[in-house]
């Protein structure tokens, strides 16, 4: 039986300083300049192409944590089919992640915020759902099974918890750190306190999102990191245990040369999805009458979600342009569309090719973030970036 427990108490970092190797230092700077010129020129998208990003980011943060559903069952999810529990959290972590840039962008990143993404990702979790939104008030660990004695890591008692995400909120606050230093450092201090019972690991990633549009590092892009982090389970979760240990050199690097690589692969796909969208434009079912038959912007409302519910077409459509189920079936003819219900009511079809470049778009995130000996980190031009330099701060210093 164990009697007690050994936890970890995270520093405080609210007003420490940390001084990057100059390899560091500039990749950061390459990393931070080129995502603040994606999101220029992509910032005029429109809304979906923040949403596909959104749920790309939130799929793959899922599958951190061995959630894995197919877009089928997330569709199916989103009109309240449960069939698959992982593709309702996917749902929710989609939901929790948007909620919380959203906010970071407008009022900043307050506990308020963060607590409110916590009850929208976990409220359907039939074990953490009542405490969704809290801070957690038992002891938790990570590994070690139903035991701590074995665990791989403490963190602090429940009582500790709210000082330490005061901290963490100050620390936030802050306008002297680079946006992309800031973002690493503030979700592997997360991680350490492990405010949650669960979900951690998805609000503590939806942080490095809100971090950069808090400090105007991005207006409307959603940066989906954790399809980069997934592709090597094993070194993300090695960086986290390094932070703990007061190397922060590495976790940085690591969110750095994942927001370098997503960078890359989401300016591929804006140009894949404008090439779709051109190709649907030579779709006009005869079901939208020839007033509009040839308007191509009521098929790109129809077709503005790769997820398309009846609930939705309902609501984007003007009053006196009601849908039909032969608009439906022409596009499904077409295959543009594809049902993924059976029922009569709140039916939902999902856009067959976009999907399919949100699958690509991840595999190639994934692909490209891969370790490979000798291979350069993106974001940083010649070989890969060098080690920290001898006698360089590598810990948070006061």
């Amino acid at each position: 039986m164990v009697h007690s427990v050994r936890c970890s108490l995270p520093p405080r970092i609210a007003d420490r300083t940390w001084t990057p190797s100059s390899g560091t230092a500039d990749l950061v700077s390459r990393v931070a300049e080129r995502l603040a010129d994606l999101d220029r020129r992509l910032g005029d998208r429109t809304a979906t192409f923040d949403l596909l990003l959104a749920r790309t980011e939130a799929v793959s943060s899922s599958r951190i944590e061995d959630e894995h559903a197919t877009l089928d069952d997330y569709a199916r999810a989103l009109v309240g089919i449960r069939a698959n529990g992982s593709a309702t959290a996917m749902v929710g972590a989609t939901a929790a992640l948007r909620a919380m840039i959203d906010d970071a962008g407008q009022v900043g990143i307050t506990e308020r915020s963060v607590l409110d993404a916590h009850a929208v990702l976990m409220r359907d979790d039939p074990v953490d759902g009542p405490v969704a939104g809290r801070w957690r008030q038992v002891q938790n660990w990570i590994g070690g099974g139903a035991s701590p004695r074995d665990a791989a890591y403490v963190p602090p008692p429940a009582d500790d918890v709210p000082d330490a995400m005061d901290d963490l909120f100050a620390f936030l606050e802050r306008d002297d750190l680079d946006p992309v230093v800031q973002a690493a450092i503030a979700h592997a201090q997360f991680e350490s306190v492990h405010p949650f019972t669960d979900g951690n690991g998805r609000v503590g990633r939806a942080l490095v999102n809100a971090v950069l549009r808090r400090r105007g590092l991005t207006s409307s892009l959603v940066v989906p990191v954790a399809a980069a982090l997934v592709a090597d389970r094993a070194g993300y979760f090695a960086e986290l245990v390094r932070y703990r240990d007061g190397h922060v050199d590495g976790v940085v690097r690591l969110v750095a040369a994942a927001i370098g690589t997503v960078c890359d692969e989401v300016e591929y796909a804006a140009l894949r999805l404008d090439e779709l969208e051109q190709d649907r434009a030579a779709v006009h079912p005869a079901g939208l009458g020839d007033r509009v038959a040839h308007d191509s912007t009521v098929l790109r409302v129809l077709l503005a979600d790769p997820v398309l519910t009846e609930a939705a077409i309902t609501a984007a459509l003007p009053p006196d342009l009601p849908w039909t189920d032969a608009v439906i079936d022409e596009l499904v003819d077409a295959g543009v569309l594809r049902p993924v219900t059976e029922r009569r009511h709140d039916r939902a079809w999902v856009a067959s090719d976009v999907l399919a470049e949100l699958d690509a778009l991840a595999e190639r995130i994934r692909a490209a973030a891969v370790p490979t000996p000798g291979r350069a980190v993106p974001g940083q031009a010649g070989p890969a970036a060098a080690a920290p330099e001898p006698g360089r701060a590598s810990i948070l210093s006061a």
